[in-house]
């Protein structure tokens, strides 16, 4: 499991800050208005409005605000259009950084994002600087103390699962980009409750850091996540659990 997945997983157990002032909303709302816009209204039909709509449930929004969002994309409702933009960039140590946002003012988002990375050490840099690093996969936890872990590996090795590790309270299936959809669905028709569910970007290799460079590279991401552009963000630090706990309190 890399850093950054750790890191946010360690901070989605913490409370939910960001739900609490809103900004989660915020964010689960752009995302459908976006997933519905680029493929359409209809949820078996577009896996990205799909995970959109799980996503939105799992932090308990409102079926009405769902549909609402997804009207704005479908342009049944007026709305906000948003542009999708990554910002590729390096923390502290050298560690490769991938933003991902949906903004309606770029020149404002890249600006932002631009400020924050030089405030903690760390720099914006050209198109393809560190994106090469990543591969986009699905992931996927489940309580360890919901499933048995045997029958947990077969459904998902056979539904098309890349691999399956074992953490403190939580097991982890990763699959491929295209198989995400196949084994959400196994595992869903076999009544086992997931956690967490997404795509994300997992890096090829990591960078070790400790001490200040580890507490700036957290503030980084702590800041670049707060942003209401900024929908993930993705980097391939290894920082010891320890220190990612402390900095989440």
């Amino acid at each position: 499991m890399s850093g950054h997945s750790k890191w946010s997983t360690i901070k989605r157990k913490k409370g939910k800050a960001d739900a609490a002032r809103g900004k989660m909303f915020t964010k689960l709302i752009k995302e459908l208005t976006v997933a519905a816009r680029e493929g359409g209204g209809d949820r078996d039909a577009n896996a990205r409005l799909r995970s959109a709509v799980q996503a939105a449930k799992a932090a308990n929004m409102p079926a009405a605000n769902i549909d609402k969002a997804i009207k704005k994309g479908t342009g049944e409702l007026p709305g906000v259009s948003y542009d999708q933009v990554s910002y590729e960039g390096y923390g502290p140590g050298g560690v490769a950084v991938l933003v991902e946002t949906l903004t309606d003012n770029k020149n404002r988002a890249v600006s932002d994002v631009r400020n924050i990375f030089a405030r903690h050490g760390g720099n914006l840099g050209e198109v393809g600087c560190v994106g090469w690093m990543f591969e986009r996969r699905g992931v996927i936890q489940v309580d360890r103390g919901k499933v048995d872990e045997d029958q947990l590996l077969e459904i998902a090795l056979e539904a098309g699962a890349s691999d399956m590790s074992s953490e403190e309270d939580y097991f982890e299936v990763v699959t491929p980009f295209e198989k995400f959809d196949a084994v959400r669905k196994a595992l869903d028709g076999k009544n086992i409750p997931m956690n967490q569910a997404e795509l994300t970007m997992i890096p090829q290799t990591t960078i070790k850091l400790e001490g200040r460079q580890a507490e700036q590279m957290l503030k980084l991401m702590e800041d670049l996540e707060d942003h209401d552009d900024v929908q993930q963000v993705y980097a391939n630090f290894d920082i010891a659990i320890e220190i990612m706990e402390k900095m989440s309190a």
